[in-house]
């Protein structure tokens, strides 16, 4: 509280706000630059999808995200090879290798190598020569009808899970979860009790005998 007979405090700062105001008016000159630079881009990759390589499907770390699943780095090694796909040919084909991940698990690399067999199975090769085609380039017809994928290539898909419905029984109406799960507590509490009392009665039987 302000005492005696001053002024009473009324400063005035920050007087020059004016000159700090983030504006955002450039947006939508930005958007159209973007556009255009995706745009100019497909142009450049094509006949490449435009979103890049193929990516593997590995899960997220951490016991938070784990049981999630995204787009990896590379396929590994051992994933190229039962594709049957050279390490070496793969990055130029559109299939990204990283050679450091380890396969942890028979079902994320059957994942991944289905993944890759898909992609083969979808796979248009150009020849580097248009008229002198290799073994396992695509045919004058294939090329004329072929487009750019503009979207993910294979993208990942989060499946979700069934649900089963059971019908309630009698017998799971009549169960109690609690007071079952009180008495298996009481149990494991009264374990070393209940031995010793045990071997106590069963030596003091032995010395009667």
């Amino acid at each position: 509280m302000v005492r005696h007979n001053n002024v009473v405090p009324n400063q005035h700062f920050r007087k020059k706000w004016q000159d700090k105001v983030r504006t955002w008016f450039n947006q939508p000159a930005r958007k159209l630059r973007r556009r255009n630079a995706r745009a100019e881009k497909a142009k450049k990759v094509f006949p490449r999808p435009t979103a890049g390589a193929l990516r593997p499907i590995v899960h997220g770390q951490t016991v938070k995200y784990n049981i999630k699943k995204r787009a990896g780095r590379g396929f590994t090694l051992e994933e190229l090879k039962e594709a049957g796909i050279p390490s070496k040919l793969a990055p130029t084909i559109g299939i990204a290798v990283d050679h450091r991940r380890k396969n942890r698990s028979l079902e994320g690399l059957q994942e991944n190598v289905n993944r890759l067999k898909a992609y083969k199975a979808n796979l248009v090769v150009f020849p580097r020569r248009a008229g002198k085609p290799k073994a396992g380039d695509a045919s004058a017809e294939e090329l004329k009808a072929v487009a750019q994928l503009s979207g993910p290539v294979l993208p990942v898909t989060r499946a979700a899970p069934a649900l089963e419905k059971v019908a309630i029984t009698a017998e799971m109406k009549a169960e109690k979860a609690y007071h079952t799960l009180r008495t298996e507590r009481m149990n494991a509490r009264l374990v070393g009790v209940r031995a010793k009392r045990a071997a106590e009665e069963a030596a003091a039987a032995k010395d009667a005998a």
